[in-house]
């Protein structure tokens, strides 16, 4: 709460943690404040960070969030109503199980932003098991942290409850940022593409020769892919994998097309 999430943050600091967002839950439907002494609590912030400033390893699903909010960037405030109705436990008398039980969709957020499925989500205050229910519906692990045996018994019944959804149905939609870099030269290292082969553009206008460094020639030109392919055409910039071709069966290929078997390989083997 706001009692204690600055104490967290500068404690994280002091650590090394390199805060990465903070994010405001903007709450639809707040409690009032009865007394009329201060103003109405109407949000709650959480805290994003990685292990150090120079940590690149963390988890940011950029593309399937943007595709999710109309593919407009997804903003650092967020807006959730707080858990009631049938999502709201309670307990044998009817009263709410636990004071501060955060709905689902929030931490559904959470995770969709920032884990992948296979990932393991930690919660040190587990409460009523929402973090685990949310992480077994998305495919994720989970590991949870309470002490009140109530509590305790309460998450358990709702996880075991929980049914995980479809493997296909738990993609997360990921962009070219995403996806494992390859080199032009990996495709002769691993005999893709063979030394002395012949690049063309879509219109045979012009042809290339595949040297064994991984750089391209035409006649006393050579470089990269993309600087020579800039370079006939007059232009700044190319993007080589998609203007240089390749013959297979008759016809042309984009290079690409090897790109993309080169990636396959790499994920294979864990890269």
């Amino acid at each position: 709460s706001y009692h204690n999430i600055f104490r967290v943050g500068a404690r994280m600091q002091d650590l090394g943690f390199w805060i990465l967002n903070d994010v405001v839950w903007r709450k639809t439907n707040p409690m009032p404040n009865f007394r009329g002494r201060r103003f109405q609590n109407a949000h709650e912030t959480m805290i994003w960070a990685s292990r150090d400033q120079k940590g690149k390893g963390y988890t940011f699903n950029y593309e399937a969030l943007k595709a999710s909010n109309d593919d407009v960037q997804m903003r650092s405030d967020w807006l959730f109503p707080i858990c009631t109705g049938g999502e709201r436990l309670k307990n044998d008398n009817g009263d709410k199980l636990h004071p501060t039980q955060k709905p689902e969709a929030l931490l559904a957020r959470i995770m969709m932003a920032s884990t992948k499925p296979g990932d393991i989500v930690l919660d040190p205050f587990f409460g009523s098991g929402t973090t685990g229910a949310v992480a077994k519906r998305l495919g994720r692990h989970f590991v949870g942290i309470e002490r009140e045996q109530i509590y305790i018994d309460a998450a358990n019944e709702r996880i075991d409850a929980v049914r995980p959804l479809n493997r296909a149905d738990l993609t997360v939609l990921t962009g070219k940022r995403a996806e494992p870099r390859v080199a032009f030269v990996s495709l002769i290292d691993t005999g893709l593409m063979q030394p002395g082969a012949t690049l063309y553009d879509a219109k045979k206008r012009w042809a290339a020769r595949v040297r064994a460094d991984g750089t391209v020639a035409i006649g006393d030109s050579a470089g990269s892919i993309h600087k020579i392919g800039a370079e006939v055409q007059g232009l700044d910039a190319c993007n080589g994998w998609t203007f240089w071709h390749y013959e297979r069966s008759g016809g042309l290929t984009p290079i690409d097309e090897l790109r993309r078997i080169a990636r396959l390989g790499m994920e294979r083997a864990g890269a």
